[in-house]
């Protein structure tokens, strides 16, 4: 293939495969964008990376910086939701390099005469692009050239910073070279920074054995709000089948009066476009879903794309769903576990199309009937990505609010193809993460390599599906230092509660991850009115993520060394570094810790640092590269205010 370019554009980041996928942002953010750009010989060239809005007609540019070895360098700041395309131009600039030529022939002591009617031709080339005062300068600078008596002057104009302002704002792009487009998906700022509380609906009641309605959340609403929480998760709220219902503790056989599991959706009262019957109406739900917002939460619903065997889908769309040859229907399984209660759907039935269709008017239908716009999406690691790719692009074109959050814990490169698909935030290992090495590397991992991109990390210390072994008979300290660490690590935080705050954390067995009695499968009486040390930490927390707009994102962090493997300590920061936090956490909930902690003055650049205790409100000079601190069990941390 001929290409009469001169110039070679590579290694251009951030990018996703080859540009097969947009990275992400919030409003407001910047895409710092690199790439490796050269020609040959040793002419000047200039490089600009230019970008748009989707709504955009015009090309925006920024010239891009030289670094080092070839490498170039800009931002820009996406202002608006939605795409954003981006690319880089590059081109050899003739009249820079005359210009640059001209003058170090000059400091040469060369004759440059020639060189100033070349330099003529430059000038008056680009006149017609200048403003009317520009236009005068340059007709001067031309006449200044072409005369043999104002020779002194025209070397003095030849070398001017002014005259190479005005070449790079007009330059002649002649055979110039550009890189492929390259996207990044803009969300609102709720993509990035959220707060999430889940309880069952069903589990709300003042009344014990009554089963709790949707206008018995609307009276916990005002706890959820004062506790800090700005989005408030639901369990699915649908019909629960009766066909194959689990009994308590996962029994295979429900006794009468068993409620069932949530996820076992669909019965004779309706299925995904439904609501269960002893929750309320849709209108209900649609009222909760406005008071809440009133205290500014967000209710977000459970997307779970799947069907108990009396879901209404089975009936009418057998084809949906796989069959055996002896006439029974396969199961959800993931052994040892049985689900006999759910049948997965079949994405690979012939009718597919109508299938789709369908799962997305089902999501369509709760965001245009009841005004949601998040979903925490169940299992999507067992439906095919390009699925997800393209549910969630059809739902963003009509409303580009809606946030989802990915519930698939398992392997890496599955996690990162859906979020890569565009879901906006996913549950991680976080649960699983307890030592220092493991949690630094983990979020290493998370914010300095390519996943700062495009993988928006939701840290969760339990769910209803994980009792994890380290808050299993865990103290108020373990529970302490573990929403501490989601809550200052992430951006995105969650709780499975009252189960977190009210620690309550018996296992099924030894050896399992799972809640003895799981109220997945029955209906709880809780205290509402309860209150400890645990919510009043967990409140204050939650009101200084708030407060503090470097805890409101998860990559600008520093790691600093402790002397201690007990006792992790990390530096946050926002993006032009006007608000700085230190995170100081002990991870022995057992004995007081005192040890020592360096703050890394290369990184940071301030030295003494004024230190505000955010929890306490005591104030500290730390003016020594290690300082001392001590960490109790009955307040396992600091988080310290750098002034």
């Amino acid at each position: 293939m001929r290409n009469q370019t001169r110039i070679i554009i590579e290694n251009v980041k951030p990018q996703l495969d080859n540009g097969a996928f947009a990275i992400k942002r919030i409003v407001g953010q910047y895409i710092h964008v690199t790439a490796d750009v050269f020609g040959d010989g040793h002419d000047m060239i200039e490089v600009a990376l230019k970008y748009k809005h989707e709504s955009d007609k015009n090309w925006s540019e920024v010239r891009m910086k030289p670094t080092q070895n070839d490498g170039y360098e800009a931002t820009f700041q996406v202002e608006k939701q939605g795409f954003y395309t981006y690319q880089i131009e590059g081109w050899v600039d003739y009249a820079l390099n005359w210009q640059h030529g001209t003058e170090r022939k000059i400091h040469d002591s060369q004759h440059v005469k020639s060189e100033l009617l070349e330099g003529a031709e430059y000038v008056k080339a680009i006149q017609k692009q200048a403003t009317k005062e520009e236009k005068v300068y340059l007709k001067e600078v031309e006449k200044i050239f072409k005369s043999e008596k104002d020779y002194h002057e025209a070397i003095q104009h030849a070398m001017s910073p002014e005259l190479t302002a005005i070449f790079k704002k007009y330059p002649e792009r002649f055979l110039a070279n550009t890189s492929a487009e390259l996207q990044a998906y803009v969300d609102r700022k709720k993509a990035l920074f959220s707060t999430w509380y889940e309880f069952f609906p069903r589990s709300a009641s003042q009344e014990t054995g009554k089963h709790g309605t949707f206008k018995d959340c609307e009276r916990l609403l005002p706890r959820v709000a004062e506790m800090g929480f700005d989005t408030l998760y639901f369990p699915p709220i649908h019909p629960i089948g009766e066909v194959n219902r689990k009994g308590k503790n996962n029994a295979t056989n429900a006794e009468p009066g068993d409620v069932g599991s949530p996820w076992g959706i669909g019965s004779q009262y309706g299925g995904h476009k439904a609501t269960h019957p002893d929750l309320g109406t849709i209108d209900d739900f649609k009222a909760l879903v406005q008071a809440a917002k009133a205290l500014g939460i967000e209710v977000a619903m459970d997307y779970a794309l799947q069907a108990a065997p009396d879901h209404p889908w089975v009936k009418e769309h057998k084809e949906w769903f796989k069959w055996r040859p002896d006439g029974t229907v396969q199961y959800a399984e993931n052994p040892p576990k049985k689900y006999q209660d759910i049948q997965p759907i079949y994405f690979e039935s012939s009718d597919w199309e109508n299938l789709w269709n369908e799962l997305l008017s089902t999501a369509l239908f709760w965001i245009e009937e009841c005004d949601i716009k998040v979903f925490r999406v169940d299992n999507p690691h067992t439906k095919p990505f390009y699925f997800w790719g393209w549910l969630i692009s059809e739902i963003k074109k009509k409303h580009p609010d809606v946030l989802f959050l990915s519930e698939a814990f398992t392997r890496p490169k599955i996690m990162n193809e859906l979020a890569k698909q565009g879901f906006t935030q996913s549950y991680t290992y976080f649960t699983w993460r307890n030592t220092k090495q493991e949690l630094q590397q983990y979020v290493e991992e998370l914010t300095q390599t390519e996943q700062k991109e495009f993988y928006r990390p939701n840290f969760w210390p339990n769910t209803p599906d994980i009792n994890p072994f380290g808050l299993q008979f865990a103290n108020e300290s373990k529970h302490l230092q573990r929403y501490f660490l989601a809550a200052t690590l992430s951006s995105s935080v969650g709780i499975y509660g009252p189960v977190f705050e009210y620690m309550v954390s018996t296992p099924m067995a030894a050896g399992k991850e799972e809640y003895l009695n799981s109220e997945k499968y029955e209906v709880y009486h809780w205290d509402w009115n309860h209150k400890n040390k645990l919510i009043m930490l967990i409140t204050r927390l939650n009101f200084l993520r708030r407060a503090h707009e470097s805890l409101q994102q998860t990559n600008n962090i520093i790691f600093c060394d402790t002397g201690s493997d007990s006792v992790m300590a990390y530096i946050k920061y926002n993006d032009n570094f006007s608000d700085r936090t230190l995170m100081v956490v002990s991870l022995n909930d057992q004995f007081p810790i005192q040890t020592s902690v360096r703050i890394p003055i290369e990184k940071i650049g301030s030295n003494p640092l004024q230190l505000t205790d955010q929890i306490t409100g005591n104030t500290y000079w730390w003016d020594k590269e290690w300082n001392f601190v001590e960490l109790k069990p009955e307040l396992p941390f600091h988080l310290f205010k750098i002034a």
